[in-house]
């Protein structure tokens, strides 16, 4: 795909990606960074997307991925003593976020822990390397002895549950 076929479905892409955020954090604010995190990850890959293929199914998966990588951002240590730690602040954060704001983030963040742990117990070790250790699929592998595309599939089932579950738990 070229950058101007790109450029004439990113709105479309765009929107899709930001009614995902909305119904996943509540607000317009995250959503916004879901949406431009979600093109920019869409345009890293712009030459393996195929011209004229609808494009929906993964606009939303890229929304989800970085709805979560969102959250686990800010589990990542943001919060000490109720404040919002600035050391550890993921970029674009608001260090002089409200009380509500900070009520709401850590509601959120206690929301995707409960998530987790409705997984089973395999689903939630390789979740936990992927998304909150960061670990690459390789690694991951290596580890567990655990073929690359298994992974992949365990790890996007358990996303999807999380996303649900918080999903759930939020309404």
């Amino acid at each position: 795909m070229t950058q101007e076929e790109f450029e004439h479905i990113a709105p479309a892409l765009r929107e899709l990606m930001l009614t995902v955020a909305r119904s996943f954090f509540g607000n317009e604010d995250d959503a916004e960074d879901v949406a431009q995190e979600g093109l920019m990850a869409l345009l890293r890959y712009i030459d393996r997307m195929e011209p004229g293929a609808r494009h929906d199914a993964l606009a939303i998966r890229v929304a989800k991925h970085c709805c979560l990588d969102i959250v686990r951002k800010r589990k990542a240590g943001l919060f000490v003593s109720g404040k919002v730690n600035e050391d550890v602040a993921p970029p674009g954060w608001n260090v002089d976020a409200s009380p509500h704001d900070v009520l709401e983030a850590k509601e959120l963040h206690e929301a995707v822990n409960r998530a987790v742990l409705h997984l089973k117990p395999s689903e939630r070790r390789l979740f936990e390397m992927r998304q909150i250790d960061g670990l690459e699929l390789d690694d991951i592998a290596k580890q567990t002895n655990i073929a690359k595309p298994s992974i992949k599939s365990i790890v996007s089932a358990a996303r999807k549950k999380v996303f649900e579950e918080v999903k759930k738990l939020r309404t």
